[in-house]
Order: C-alpha cells, then sequence, then structure tokens
C-alpha cells in the first residue's frame, strides 16, 4: 500500500536542521498548557493516580465532555455509552473509520484539508473519493459538490471545519444544506470539530451533529491539544451514536487499552475551569489573524480570510511557483517554513499554509523575509 509522508513533517523536519529559522509550519499553539491544569494533571501524580484507566475513559472525564457537549453544540451524549477517551484527535479519526468503513466503500473527503484522513481511509480499506473545494467559496463544501460525488459506494462524509489548513468554516446555512443532501442517504459523518472553539468575527461554531436527524448518524471528534495548548498531553474524544462507539472502543481497547491517566486528569480541569483561557488565547490568535491575513495581502498573495482555526492559506499563483517550489525555495534562501497547499490534497496547489499560532515578532519577521523573497523573483523575471 502506497502511504505519502505527512508534507508539514517534511519541511518541518528539513527546518530543524537548519540554524536562525523562522518556522510558520506546524499548528502547534505557542502558549504553555495553563498552570492550573498543569497542576491538576500534576496533583494525579502525587495522589498515585498512575493507573491504567477505564478503557472509554475516567468517568468523571467522561461526564465533563458530555456536559461540555451539550453546553457547546446542544447535543446530549450518554457518557456510559456515547463518549470515547482518546489519544488525541487522530486516534479517534483513526477508530471512527475503521468502525464505520468496510473494504471497498467508499469516503468522501472534503479537500485541501488535515493530512491523515485519506491515508486511515486506505489503512482501514476503504476508497477515499476527494471533494475539492474552492477559494471562490471560501473553502465551503457546497450541496451540490456533495451531491456529484455521491454513488451507491458511499459510506461515509469526513467533514473537517473549522479547516486546517485554510481556516474555513462552515455556517448554520451551509451545514442545513448538507443534512438535506445526507438525510435522503445512509451516509454516516465524522466531523473534526478539534478547531471549534477557534473562530473569530463573532462567528460561533456550529456543528452539523445538531442538526434534525443528523446526530445519530454522525462522530464528533474533539480534544484537547488546540483548545487548551495540550499537544504533548494527547488527549482527544469522540461523540456519537452508542453502536458505534461500542465498535470504536474495542478497536481502542486492542490497539491502545487507555489514553494517558495524567492527560485525562489535567482535562477535567481543563473543561471544568479553561474557559477564561480559551478566551484569552481566542483573542490573541484573532488579533495575529489579522496581522497575517493583511501582511500577505499587502505583499501581493492574495489571501481569503480565515474565520476558524489559526491557519492563512495564501495563494501563490502569481509567482509562477509551484507550492513546493516556493516553499523549498524560500526556505534555502530566506530560512522560512512554511508548508506547501498540495500537502493537504492537489486542490491545494497554488497555495501556501502560514501557521499564526506563533508570537507578533515571529509573524512580522516571517513576512518581512517573505516580502525579500518575492522582491528577488521579481527581479528574477525582469533579468
Amino acid at each position: 500500500m502506497e502511504i505519502k509522508p505527512s508534507g508539514i513533517r517534511k519541511f518541518f523536519d528539513i527546518a530543524a536542521e537548519m540554524d536562525d529559522v523562522i518556522s510558520l509550519g506546524v499548528g502547534e499553539p505557542d502558549f504553555q498548557t495553563p498552570w492550573h491544569i498543569r497542576q491538576a494533571g500534576i496533583k494525579s501524580l502525587q495522589d498515585g493516580k498512575t493507573k491504567y484507566t477505564s478503557n472509554r475513559g475516567i468517568m468523571e472525564l467522561r461526564k465533563a465532555v458530555s456536559d461540555y457537549m451539550k453546553e457547546q453544540i446542544s447535543c446530549e451524549y450518554d457518557p456510559a455509552t456515547e463518549v470515547l477517551i482518546s489519544v488525541g484527535g487522530s486516534e479517534a479519526i483513526d477508530g471512527a473509520v475503521r468502525a464505520i468503513v468496510g473494504r471497498g466503500d467508499e469516503v468522501l473527503i472534503v479537500e485541501p484539508s488535515f493530512v491523515c484522513y485519506e491515508p486511515i481511509v486506505k489503512l482501514a480499506g476503504g476508497v477515499p473519493v476527494i471533494i475539492s473545494t474552492k477559494a471562490e467559496n471560501e473553502f465551503r463544501l457546497t450541496a451540490n459538490e456533495l451531491k456529484s460525488h455521491i454513488t451507491d459506494r458511499t459510506k461515509l462524509l469526513i467533514l473537517p471545519y473549522p479547516g486546517n489548513p485554510t481556516g474555513a468554516i462552515m455556517e448554520q446555512k451551509d451545514l442545513e444544506d448538507i443534512a438535506e443532501v445526507l438525510r435522503e442517504t445512509d451516509i454516516a459523518v465524522i466531523s473534526d470539530e478539534i478547531y471549534s472553539e477557534l473562530t473569530y468575527t463573532g462567528q460561533k461554531h456550529v456543528s452539523i451533529a445538531s442538526l434534525d436527524g443528523m446526530q445519530e448518524r454522525t462522530v464528533v471528534i474533539n480534544g484537547f491539544s488546540k483548545t487548551y495548548s495540550m499537544t504533548g498531553w494527547r488527549l482527544g474524544f469522540a461523540c456519537g451514536p452508542a453502536p458505534i462507539l461500542q465498535q470504536m472502543t474495542k478497536i481502542h481497547q486492542f490497539a491502545i487499552m487507555s489514553a494517558p491517566t495524567t492527560s485525562q486528569y489535567a482535562a477535567i480541569e481543563a473543561l471544568k475551569n479553561g474557559r477564561p483561557d480559551i478566551e484569552a488565547m481566542v483573542e490573541e490568535y484573532d488579533m495575529r489573524r489579522r496581522l497575517i491575513v493583511d501582511g500577505f495581502n499587502a505583499l501581493g498573495l492574495d489571501c481569503f480570510e480565515p474565520k476558524g482555526a489559526f491557519y492563512a492559506f495564501p495563494s501563490i499563483k502569481s509567482t509562477g511557483l509551484s507550492s513546493e517550489e516556493f516553499c523549498e525555495r524560500l526556505l534555502y534562501s530566506k530560512k522560512v517554513a512554511i508548508v506547501p497547499g498540495n500537502a493537504f490534497g492537489e486542490s491545494g496547489e497554488g497555495h501556501v499554509r502560514a501557521s499564526y499560532c506563533y508570537s507578533v515578532n515571529h509573524i512580522k519577521e516571517a513576512l518581512h523575509r517573505i516580502g525579500e523573497f518575492l522582491e528577488e523573483i521579481k527581479n528574477e523575471d525582469k533579468g
């Protein structure tokens, strides 16, 4: 089976071997995990809570997740049967795909999107079917695009909003149109909502699971990495119909056993008392978002306004370079690391992804160097 290595890690690994590189490449918050959350993890160790937990996760945490989902997306989940604590969101995605998809089943994947979906579908024996979204639609999935890709073999739709790498969101009306199409089918949905708390311009995240008739066919994936800056704690969760969660739990039992105990206790604190931390981080991200989008547009790299996550996805078509050429030359000539858009699917070609979960000074210096690089390209053309 041919599975390509991650295009994100490729450029990150090259940059790690170089000195004085400014990286906007990896989607990892520059904030530390809030201290009160770290303290909860430390206290669990001091109290000797170092054993395996239930396969599904600590019941107190599952109840906290259930409360959170009811508050945030107005969906009620039974913590005993409809919530699973996973090792990051990626494990939950893998488990959900393997629980739903049989050999030869077609899985609709919206692109550009996170790099793991297509390989996971292939590992499960499924057939990835790519739906390429467009910049002129702000990279939203339209009902017509969805309809045109459905066949009698379609089993699953992976819906990744707010989006990585584009920062795109789906509003209520967008999702209603998608739900109307799906209600006429038996297609299940995996809604990857890992960036659900990171939305801007007054846009509150809407989950497709909250729409009429959709909760019973949707597995919602979320976690703590982005929302609480807990990437290294490796903790996520899945909420969905009990029959699917039962199968996911079996896979989790045999492949993982249980999520890290210390991380689970820290996550309880995050869900119960972390709202002020989220608000502070979102405010900072929003300021950086406006800085980087304005910066790219001022440099002549057309950048639509991302309303979620922490990525900008400017077009570099005006340079005449491919995404890979642009990023490689920028890295070696100006020591700025960003990710080529085609790392997220062929529909990302002609764009690059720059993360703004870095400091203001970091972003400003990167934009300055990119400006110098663009001037060098112009002078080459004149020569």
